[in-house]
């Protein structure tokens, strides 16, 4: 899956979102939220992050979810990703990150469609460094 029909969807699931403002999942979270798009955060470690529902983990998520963002440590994403699968989640973004050769592996031949070694910020809807970043990358792919 291109990392541009990925973001066409407006409602993500986003695994690994940290309460703690410093962290990038958190970043994340907030500038998704900021811009508008409908978020289904999932944190076994609280019930709530911004004021939104939080899910302890991806079973838990509303079975209506198609587009699952993974922004875990990459100790855990290989789990997560197994979860989304088995869920029937058919859209998942590995955040640059959080990519392992053993998810990238467990990927090929499965019916959802994966994006990796990009980072969201540079998709979906991108200001300041991330718009500049994204603009350096497609330079550097032409």
């Amino acid at each position: 899956m291109k990392a541009f029909e990925f973001i066409e969807s407006k409602t993500y699931a986003i695994a690994g979102v940290s309460r703690n403002k410093k962290k990038f999942g958190n970043y994340v979270f907030r500038q998704l939220k900021e811009k508008g798009y409908q978020l289904f955060p999932v944190n076994p470690n609280t019930a709530e992050i911004e004021g939104v529902t939080c899910y302890a983990n991806i079973t838990a998520l509303p079975a209506d979810i198609s587009h699952l963002i993974v922004l875990t440590p990459k100790k855990e994403t290989m789990f997560v990703v197994e979860e989304a699968v088995k869920k029937g989640i058919k859209n998942i973004w590995v955040q640059q990150s959080s990519e392992t050769r053993e998810v990238m592996d467990f990927a090929n031949g499965k019916d959802s469609n994966f994006v990796f070694k990009k980072c969201i910020m540079m998709y979906a809807q991108p200001k300041g460094m991330h718009k500049f970043h994204r603009f350096v990358n497609d330079l550097i792919k032409k």
